[in-house]
Order: structure tokens, then C-alpha cells, then sequence
């Protein structure tokens, strides 16, 4: 620009100031006419004052720092708001019901009443919350609960709204109104939730509304008690003006958003979207640290951990695979994937199965190379034979451990059993015990997963406190029953279950690449890859950032607190006054921005390996 016209850096600033500073101002004329001084119409005026004696960048920073500010904080609102009219879409719209005399009848799901009977067929959505009359299936209920694992439903089991129907037909009596249902509680949690987060505003803008005032009454009694006095206009004038622009509060602003937006930038670039700069503060004051299992802690998928064989009916653990691998091929649930999936790691090749048959939360029968196989539920398979001693050691050994048993039987006799299981996440143990020496405080787990197989998984992490078989209402009961403790509670979750307490928590951090939508939206923070590590590593930068908010914090205020006392108590130049404003303006910027450098993640890194119990 040197060089140009006058003319021109004059229309550039005016455009500035009226791209940024429009919305503001709008704003706070709409706050007057409710007698309110809003901080924003203030700021529009002192950078219009400071264009009036020359300092027309100053006001132009001050716009676009503001702007920046604002628009962050309503595209948070929005991602919220969309987060929960997406859960909506979970529900299905219509549902069957069976009239007493056995004709079915299409209607709404949102007219569904209690004692209605509803025919679910397979690969539908569950249309509400009830109990099963008849049938048997597997139904996916990850959404409420969480677990990895498609759950076997018969008669007499509960169903919830907006679960996945697996391959069996089942007749639901409805237990729960439309308004009641397990899912409809998820979307008003978030959204309680939500609200309550808003109300802690309050506080912030009772400061602005003081502090706007206080400036307008300093400003004005600056300039008219001299004047009553007999002083000059011109000399007057200027010492207001100088007040104003020493009182800005340009650099407390730059003090607070270039540290939070840097280390947001940072994060990011290493895989952590942190979605505004208040959450960036709140991570760093977390004490404990709530884990979800499925897909959190652990991959989500269940893999192939032990075979055993009983002798007699096969020669080895691979020909026990071999021939499990191929009669669960055709199959689509996930424990028969998992199998096959093990089968083709051992370079196994699978023989076709003929006459193959699933039968619901029991299992498959194929005939293999002329020998009958079938894989199945324990209950079903050792129900109708006398099982060996050895079998039923097997398999109470595998559930004990936290693992899913896969019996396996080869022309009618029990050939071994299979023991499948979730897997931890690479690094998760070390992330555990980094976050332990970070906050000071063992993490939990909150988990929808059966018992044995939460206490398997944090055992093998080190975790102690575990709280399991929770439904989504029970997790923000537990989280909050952990902040009434006097922790500040960080939740990290995948799933849709996780949405409720993600939002009631003090900090929610998702899964990027596993979670649901609606955990991915709730969440303050997502991370993207899933890997662990970045935990530990984002509570450290968080607390750098805020000691460098502090740190800036105090040097703005000394720098405004000399220059208006200079000014109020003695002549301060205008030049002067301009250039200490601006100079503070532009110690704190540079100190901020130095947690745009890659090495201030890895000093945090650092820190946590080499400097434990420092940071916490």
C-alpha cells in the first residue's frame, strides 16, 4: 500500500469498519432502546473515536477482533441446534401396529399409545420403547447403550425407540409414550443442557454492562467537568480523546483471544477440533477425566481372542477356525464377521457352506466339506447335549474375563469354543496414566457395556472406578453425581448414548472417526484421528494458554492503568498515549501467538513425560 493515495487506505478502513462493525453496532443500539449499554456498541465508539483523531487502525484491529470473536460464538450455537434436530431423524416415522384381529395397520410413530402392539420386521427401526411379546432377534441398540455388540432380545425383553432390528421378526407392546422414550429423554437432555451452559453468561454480561458504563460516565465527566470550570474546549477535547483511547481496552481483548485461538490453531493441526475458545479454557481446569468404553477406550469391533479345542472331533485350532470361518461367511452379524475376519489373518482358506441357516440370537448351522458345523450361543448349543466338563470350564472361564463364547459343534459333538472380544486403542494405556498425573485423579469409566466386560477393559488400563450397564439418563446422573464431588468433569464418548452427558459435563471431547453425529456436534472438542494421546497433550496446552492469558492480562492492565493515571493525573501526550497503547497492544498479540509454534504442543508433550505433577 505505500505509495497509494490517501483516498484509498481511507476507503479500505471504512470498509472495515463497516464489514465488522455493522452487527455490533446494530446490536447495541437494539440494547438501548432495553436500557441496557451493550460493551460492543462501546467498542464500536472508542474505534470511531479513534478514527476521529487519526488512529484509524487502532480502530480498525479493534473491529476485526470483536468480529472474529462473534462469529465464532454463534457458529457454536448453530452446530448445537443442528446436532439436536438431527438426532430427531433417528426415530423412525411410521410404525406397524397389530389390530386384535391380526390386520396391521401403518400410523405415525408419534401416534403410538401405551398398550399398543407393534410388528418390528427385520432391518427396521424400532418405533418405541416397549417390551417384546413375541419373537426372537438381535437387535443393534449401540445408539442407547452403547455396546459393541448386536443384543439378543426374546420374549419378555426390553426394546428401545430408534434401535436396529437384526434379522428375526418381533411383536413389541409399547411401554412408553412417543414424548417418554429413552431417545426423546436424550434430545431434552442435550437441550437442558445446552440452556444451562447459556445461563453461565450471565455473569460475563453483568461485567461488560458495568464496565460499559463506567467508560461513558469516566469519558463524559472527562470532558464536561473541566469545561463548567472554565477550561478550554481544544485542550479538553484532547484529553478525553486521549482517555478514551488509553482506556480501550484493545490489548485486555488481544490478551485473552490470541493465546486460546492459537492454541486452538495448534490443536487442530494435530488432530483436536476445539470448537471455541471458551471450551479451550475449560479444558485445562478438568480434574477428572470420564471415559465411555466401546469405540472410546476400546476400537468398537470385536476380534477372535483364544481358541480352544476339546480332542476328538478336530486336530487343531486352525482346522477349528477353518471350519467356524466358513459356515458364519454368509452370515452379516458381527461376531460371524469377526470370525471370518481371524480366519483369513491365519491365511486360512474357507470351504463353501451349503444348507446354511441363522436362526436369531442362536446362532448358524452350514454343512462344511460334507461335515455339519454349527456356531452358536452357549445356551443354545450345550442346551441340547450333555456338555462336557471341559466346554462349560471353557466357556465360564471366556465370560468371566469379560469375553463373548462362541461354542463350536461339528457333527453334533462340542469341537471347542471361541472367545471373541473388544480390543483396546493403541496408546490408550499410556494416554490413562499420563491424564491420571495431569489432573491428579484416576479416570472413570462410564460405560452401557455389561460388567465383566467394563471391569475387563480398565483393568487392563488401571482403572479402579467403573460404573457399568448404564442407560444414557444413568451417565449424566453418574457425571453429575462426580461435579457435585467438586470435580470439573471431562467426558469423552462416540456414541449418540454419549450425547447427554457429553452436553452436562464440564468438557465433552468425541471420537471424530467413530463417533455419531449427534456426539460429534454435543461435544465441545472432537478428536479427529481417535487417538488418545491428544488428550493429555490438549489439557496441557490448555493450561499453558491460560497462564499466558494471565500473563497478558496483567500487562494490559498495567500498561491502562499508568496511561489513565498519567492522563488523569498529569499531561500525557497524545503520541504518547497512542504509542503505549498500541506497544501493549502488540506484546501481548506476539505473546499469544506464540502458541501457534508446533514445539508448544510438543513442550506440552514434554511436560507431561519429564515434568510430572507439575501441571496438575
Amino acid at each position: 500500500m505505500a505509495g497509494t493515495p490517501m483516498w484509498v487506505w481511507w476507503a479500505l478502513y471504512a470498509a472495515c469498519y463497516a464489514a465488522g462493525g455493522w452487527e455490533p453496532t446494530l446490536s447495541g443500539l437494539r440494547a438501548l432502546t432495553e436500557r441496557r449499554l451493550d460493551v460492543d456498541l462501546l467498542m464500536v465508539a472508542a474505534a470511531l473515536g479513534a478514527a476521529a483523531i487519526g488512529q484509524i487502525t487502532d480502530g480498525a484491529l479493534l473491529i476485526v477482533i470483536f468480529a472474529t470473536s462473534g462469529a465464532l460464538e454463534s457458529y457454536a450455537t448453530q452446530r448445537t441446534q443442528d446436532s439436536v434436530r438431527g438426532l430427531l431423524d433417528l426415530t423412525p416415522d411410521t410404525a406397524t401396529v397389530l389390530r386384535g384381529d391380526g390386520t396391521e395397520h401403518v400410523v405415525p410413530a408419534s401416534d403410538l399409545a401405551v398398550g399398543d402392539v407393534v410388528l418390528v420386521r427385520p432391518g427396521e427401526r424400532v418405533g418405541a420403547d416397549g417390551q417384546v411379546l413375541d419373537g426372537a432377534s438381535d437387535v443393534d441398540q449401540a445408539t442407547i447403550t452403547g455396546e459393541p455388540l448386536p443384543s439378543p432380545k426374546q420374549v419378555g425383553d426390553e426394546v428401545f425407540a430408534g434401535t436396529v432390528n437384526g434379522t428375526g421378526a418381533l411383536r413389541v407392546r409399547v411401554e412408553r409414550p412417543a414424548g417418554d422414550t429413552v431417545l426423546a429423554r436424550i434430545v431434552a437432555m442435550v437441550q437442558e443442557a445446552g440452556t444451562t451452559k447459556a445461563r453461565t453468561q450471565l455473569f460475563i454480561e453483568k461485567v461488560e454492562q458495568r464496565y460499559s458504563v463506567g467508560m461513558v460516565i469516566a469519558t463524559l465527566l472527562l470532558f464536561a467537568v473541566p469545561l463548567s470550570f472554565g477550561a478550554d474546549f481544544q485542550p479538553t477535547l484532547l484529553r478525553a480523546m486521549t482517555f478514551m483511547i488509553v482506556a480501550s481496552p484493545c490489548a485486555v481483548v488481544l490478551a485473552t483471544m490470541p493465546p486460546l485461538l492459537s492454541a486452538i490453531a495448534n490443536a487442530g493441526r494435530h488432530g483436536v477440533l476445539v470448537k471455541s475458545a471458551v471450551v479451550l479454557e475449560r479444558l485445562g481446569a478438568s480434574s477428572v477425566v470420564a471415559f465411555d468404553k466401546t469405540g472410546t477406550l476400546t476400537e468398537g469391533t470385536p476380534r477372535v481372542t483364544e481358541v480352544r479345542i476339546l480332542p476328538g472331533v478336530v486336530g487343531s485350532d486352525s482346522e477349528l477356525l477353518a471350519l467356524a470361518a466358513s459356515a458364519e461367511n454368509p452370515s452379516e452379524h458381527l461376531l460371524a464377521r469377526a470370525v471370518v475376519a481371524a480366519a483369513h489373518k491365519a491365511g486360512l482358506s474357507l470351504e463353501h457352506a451349503e444348507e446354511f441357516s441363522a436362526l436369531p440370537g442362536r446362532g448358524v448351522r452350514a454343512r462344511v466339506a460334507g461335515r455339519l458345523v454349527e456356531v452358536g450361543s452357549p445356551a443354545h448349543l450345550l442346551g441340547t447335549t450333555e456338555p462336557d466338563d471341559v466346554v462349560v470350564t471353557d466357556v465360564a472361564s471366556l465370560e468371566l474375563d469379560g469375553q463373548t463364547a462362541v461354542v463350536v459343534r461339528v457333527d453334533g459333538r462340542v469341537a471347542g469354543v471361541v472367545g471373541l472380544a473388544d480390543h483396546l486403542r493403541p496408546g490408550a494405556a499410556q494416554a490413562v496414566e499420563q491424564i491420571a498425573t495431569l489432573t491428579g485423579t484416576g479416570p472413570v469409566v462410564l460405560t452401557g457395556d455389561n460388567p465383566r466386560a467394563a471391569r475387563r477393559i480398565a483393568s487392563q488400563l488401571g482403572i479402579t472406578d467403573v460404573h457399568a450397564g448404564l442407560l444414557p439418563h444413568e451417565k449424566v446422573d453418574a457425571v453429575r453425581a462426580l461435579e457435585a464431588g467438586g470435580h470439573k468433569v471431562m467426558l469423552v464418548g462416540d456414541g449418540i448414548n454419549d450425547a447427554p452427558a457429553l452436553a452436562a459435563a464440564h468438557t465433552g471431547l468425541a471420537m471424530g472417526r467413530a463417533g455419531s453425529d449427534l456426539a460429534l456436534q454435543t461435544a465441545d472438542a472432537v478428536i479427529v484421528r481417535d487417538d488418545l494421546s491428544t488428550i493429555p497433550a490438549i489439557i496441557a496446552l490448555s493450561r499453558r494458554a491460560r497462564r499466558l492469558v494471565t500473563a497478558n492480562l496483567i500487562i494490559a492492565s498495567a500498561f491502562i492503568s499508568v496511561l489513565v493515571a498519567w492522563d488523569l493525573l498529569g499531561d500525557l501526550p497524545l503520541p504518547l498515549g497512542v504509542a503505549g497503547h498500541e506497544g501493549s497492544t502488540i506484546i501481548v498479540g506476539l505473546n499469544g501467538l506464540r502458541l501457534l509454534r508446533t514445539a508448544a504442543w510438543q513442550h506440552s508433550d514434554t511436560k507431561k513425560r519429564h515434568r510430572k505433577g507439575e501441571l496438575s
